[in-house]
C-alpha cells in the first residue's frame, strides 16, 4: 500500500498497487566499463545474468519508424559495449549499461546494502567487492547489526554489508 496526499484537500488517501509494479531497481551506467562490472560481479557475488543486449543487436537500429533521439542529443551507440543488462544477485535485481556516450558515471549519494547470511559470509562478500575499491567503514560489530561495513568498488559503487543481529 503507498500513501498518498492531496494537497488541495490536505487529506491523506490510500492507493493501493500491484507489487509487482512497486519494485524499486538499482540500474548503473558504467560508462564503458559494464562488461567489466558483470565479471566482477559474477565473481564477488556470485549475480547471474538473466539478460544482456548489445547495442550493436538494438532492433531499432535499422528501424526507421523508431524514435529517434531529440535533437541536440546524442545518437545510441552500435558496437559491442552493452545496452541493457539485468543481473540477479540473491533475490535482486540489478540492471546495467554502458550508458549513452555523453553521460559519465558518477555512483553518489547512494549505497546498494546486501545482507549476508552469516559472518563468514559477510567477510567474503566485503572483501570481494574491497578488491579494488576503498573500504569506507571497515567491517565490525555495531549497535544494530552483527557485522556491518561499507566499501565502495572498483566501479565506485557503495556497497553497505551486513549481517542483521541475531533474533
Amino acid at each position: 500500500m503507498l500513501l498518498e496526499k492531496d494537497k488541495s484537500a490536505a487529506a491523506t488517501k490510500t492507493v493501493t498497487a500491484d507489487a509487482a509494479t512497486t519494485q524499486v531497481q538499482p540500474y548503473l551506467f558504467f560508462n564503458g566499463r559494464c562488461e567489466e562490472a558483470i565479471e566482477f560481479y559474477k565473481k564477488a557475488l556470485g549475480a547471474e545474468v538473466e539478460m544482456l543486449m548489445r547495442w550493436k543487436d538494438n532492433p531499432d537500429l535499422h528501424n526507421p519508424d523508431a524514435q529517434q533521439p531529440a535533437a541536440g542529443c546524442a545518437a545510441p551507440p552500435s558496437g559491442d559495449g552493452i545496452m541493457h543488462a539485468c543481473l540477479k544477485i540473491g533475490e535482486s535485481q540489478v540492471m546495467a549499461s554502458d550508458g549513452m556516450p555523453v553521460e559519465k558515471s558518477g555512483f553518489q549519494g547512494f549505497s546498494l546494502s546486501i545482507t549476508a547470511r552469516n559472518a563468514a559470509e559477510c567477510e567474503r562478500i566485503f572483501g570481494a567487492l574491497a578488491q579494488g575499491g576503498q573500504v569506507q567503514m571497515p567491517l565490525g560489530k555495531t549497535f544494530f547489526a552483527e557485522r556491518f561495513g561499507a566499501v565502495a568498488d572498483r566501479f565506485g559503487v557503495s556497497w553497505m554489508v551486513i549481517v542483521p543481529p541475531a533474533a
